[in-house]
């Protein structure tokens, strides 16, 4: 880059390449504190996350490849910045770039005067993304920062890029001072618009790079600290939400000619939800919305084009968690693990939903999809599903977000045996930015077993064990629990080709009814079998007792595909029969087993509770 001394009257490519660089690393630097501030639309503590995944792809596209010419360079960032977008201030921020691109486009180079119109047809487009626009967000500092630069050209005459940028900084971070005015929930809580904050955050980095800023800076590490604020937000009460699932997924054209209608997209997804944005291109296009239902998001994008990068958090357990709890450690897990959902929230487990993908219909595992959904679609569709681990992007977003929030994130995975899931996380964990602990650990076990060892491992991390603690416990656990389930219908497990064909002509022959179990290792093995289809619960609890010592303690979950029945039987057979129990309960079986058993699974775990000690 030049000196403070040059005088800067254009940028193109090259200077847009290194200023956004060092815009975006200021942003991360300020992610644990943009997460703390985060209370509009819902406080769910997750804007500097969402900012910074969205940011960090154009980050790494920029950091790959360097265009002279200013047009393609933003071009090239605006569609980064839609594939990445993350939440609704993500969301924004992308369709600021677009409108930017489009103003740009065929320039090799800007001048003042460009770069004005430029800022300007950003700042629209992000309000007209938004189906209810609200003053005192980033919308509102988007535009003021915009008047700011159109009145530095026209107005004041600014000479060059430096001053310019200076003064609508300072413009912007006057309308940002004055956010709390314009929204109740800001004043309320003492606290300023948190994606505005963002934005501020970012031309405040571009500013002070073109003014004092080294090429050699941009490659320098990253220095992220832990910021305490809580105190901030001490007269914040989040209360229900009037939509749980924060849900995006991007939409692209299925050809070339194919255009996504960006107005009838809006219209027919303000019917299901709030805080609606539709960011992109009509080639490419990023939803954002708030809904109870998130299938019935992709069932609507699945009509405008192909989906893919679909997601749903739910807010109100962010908002629990981030608000509401004082703990250190944070106990995530995927949803091959099987809990009781009012233990989930209980015992402030985080769960990171697996892929379910029946043809080209593809579902996030209980959360657009519920078991009994799972059940009735696995019966009626000829496609056998496959599953899908959530991605490193995925892990990463997550770990991010809850290390800005709790000292040490503990994540429990599905076991290695039988999915690369925990591979997909470590890979996350090695790179999440923030002076925070992150671990990736292998349960080793699923389903129901795996469920076990997460809710001991969140019960010692909210009683407010420290991490050592809790790692060293979990590593007993593991040892300690075993799970064991026999199958509903093996011709599933023959679909997904856990049984061959030959050995279920033998199953069937011989009226078999295989029990498997995770092995010490972690992989799905046989644990035996009994012969019969009648009375096959009783039959399992037969087996099942030569598994338990009458002399120990024991902590039992059993859980069931569709079949509440037999569930609620197997429970009551082994409360009478266990003669030392110190808690037994009931859930679904998840597509971990189930898609492989299909309705009729019935899966039990038991855990030793002595060998904790």
């Amino acid at each position: 880059m030049t000196t403070a001394v040059d005088t800067i009257r254009y940028v193109d490519g090259i200077r847009l390449n290194r200023a956004l660089r060092a815009g975006i690393r200021r942003v991360i630097t300020k992610q644990d504190y943009l997460n703390k501030i985060n209370v509009f639309p819902v406080p769910d503590g997750d804007t500097g996350t969402n900012m910074v995944f969205t940011l960090n792809s154009v980050r790494q596209l920029l950091m790959r490849s360097v265009d002279r010419h200013a047009g393609n360079t933003l071009t090239r960032i605006a569609d980064a910045a839609i594939d990445g977008a993350r939440g609704n201030s993500g969301a924004i921020l992308a369709q600021f770039f677009q409108g930017l691109s489009d103003a740009a486009a065929g320039l090799g180079k800007l001048d003042l005067v460009d770069f004005s119109k430029a800022v300007s047809m950003g700042a629209d487009y992000a309000r007209t993304a938004m189906s209810e626009p609200k003053e005192g967000t980033i919308l509102t500092v988007l535009s003021d920062f915009a008047a700011a630069i159109q009145h530095g050209v026209e107005e004041l005459k600014h000479p060059d890029f430096a001053a310019l940028l200076q003064y609508g900084v300072e413009q912007a971070h006057i309308s940002l001072a004055a956010t709390p005015e314009k929204l109740a929930i800001l004043k309320k809580s003492g606290v300023v618009d948190a994606g505005a904050q963002g934005f501020v955050e970012l031309i405040e980095g571009v500013s002070d790079f073109i003014r004092t800023g080294s090429v050699q800076d941009l490659d320098q590490p990253l220095d992220i600290g832990f910021d305490d604020t809580d105190e901030v937000l001490e007269n914040y009460d989040h209360g229900e939400l009037k939509f749980r699932f924060c849900t995006e997924c991007l939409i692209k054209s299925r050809t070339e000619d194919e255009k996504i209608n960006h107005k009838s997209l809006r219209e027919q997804l303000n019917e299901i939800g709030n805080s609606v944005v539709v960011a992109g291109s009509v080639r490419k296009t990023k939803v954002h919305i708030h809904v109870n239902d998130p299938d019935q998001v992709f069932t609507i994008a699945e009509s405008f084009g192909e989906v893919s990068g679909q997601k749903a958090d739910d807010m109100q357990q962010q908002a629990h968690l981030t608000h509401d709890s004082d703990q250190q450690v944070i106990i995530v897990t995927d949803s091959a693990a099987d809990i009781p959902e009012e233990l989930i929230d209980e015992l402030n487990i985080y769960v990171v939903p697996v892929r379910i993908n029946f043809g080209n219909h593809s579902y996030l595992d209980k959360v657009s999809l519920s078991p009994k959904e799972f059940y009735a679609e696995l019966v009626s569709n000829p496609e056998h599903p496959k599953t899908s681990q959530p991605s490193p992007g995925d892990f990463r977003r997550q770990f991010e977000y809850l290390a800005s929030h709790f000292s040490t994130v503990i994540y429990i995975s599905v076991t290695s045996g039988v999915s690369g899931t925990l591979q997909s996380a470590q890979t996350a964990a090695e790179r999440v930015m923030s002076d925070n602990m992150v671990h990736a650990v292998d349960g080793k076990n699923l389903a129901v077993g795996q469920g076990l060892i997460v809710m001991q491992a969140a019960r010692l991390a909210k009683a407010g064990a420290s991490a050592e603690t809790v790692l060293e416990h979990i590593e007993k656990c593991v040892d300690a629990t075993k799970v064991y389930a026999y199958l509903g219908d093996v011709d599933f497990a023959v679909k997904g080709g856990r049984v061959s064909r030959s050995k279920k002509v033998l199953v069937d022959l011989f009226r078999l009814n295989p029990i498997l179990t995770a092995s010490p290792e972690g992989k799905l093995t046989s644990a035996g079998m009994f012969l019969g289809h009648s009375n096959r619960v009783k039959k399992f609890v037969r087996f099942l007792m030569k598994k338990i010592d009458q002399k120990k303690t024991y902590r039992i979950l059993v859980s069931h595909a569709n079949s509440e029945e037999e569930g609620v039987e197997l429970m009551a057979l082994l409360k009478s029969k266990v003669k030392n129990l110190e808690s037994i309960d009931l859930t679904d079986t998840g597509t971990a087993v189930g898609a492989h058993g299909g309705p009729g699974t019935v899966v039990a775990a038991i855990q030793d509770v002595a060998a904790l000690v």
